[in-house]
């Protein structure tokens, strides 16, 4: 199995979602190929719940990666569950337009690129 889908895949087992029950791991990885993973946190305001790329990405920064190649979110779903809209917008921030990888618990896999995902993006080009 692709080590960036493990990652991920092992990430989720992490997941605090005593709420939704809905559990999601991330791994994103770097220029280096090393990689930085995340799982979704979840507390009792649900406004504060930060999601699992979100997390990921934040960590590779924390810890100093800057250029990103691909990025993997597993969920245990049939259907393959994309980043929502806020992770999207980090993900497009910090890494541009990379490969994200979708991945279930079955094996099932989907690579689209962040573009695709997010048509016309907001970033400082703007500004």
């Amino acid at each position: 199995m692709d080590p960036l889908i493990s990652a991920a895949i092992h990430a989720r087992e992490n997941a605090h979602a005593p709420f939704s029950k809905f559990k999601v791991g991330a791994a994103v990885e770097d220029d280096t190929g090393r990689l930085h993973t995340g799982c979704n946190v979840e507390n009792a305001t649900y406004g504060l719940t930060v999601c699992a790329e979100r997390i990921a990405v934040f960590k590779a920064i924390s810890e100093g990666a800057r250029r990103f190649k691909r990025v993997a979110v597993a969920a245990d779903t049939e259907a393959l569950t994309p980043p929502c809209g806020a992770c999207r917008q980090i993900l497009w921030e910090f890494c541009g337009d990379i490969e994200v990888v979708l991945v279930n618990l079955n094996g099932k896999s989907e690579t689209v690129r962040l573009g695709a995902l997010l048509p016309m993006p907001f970033d400082a080009s703007h500004l």
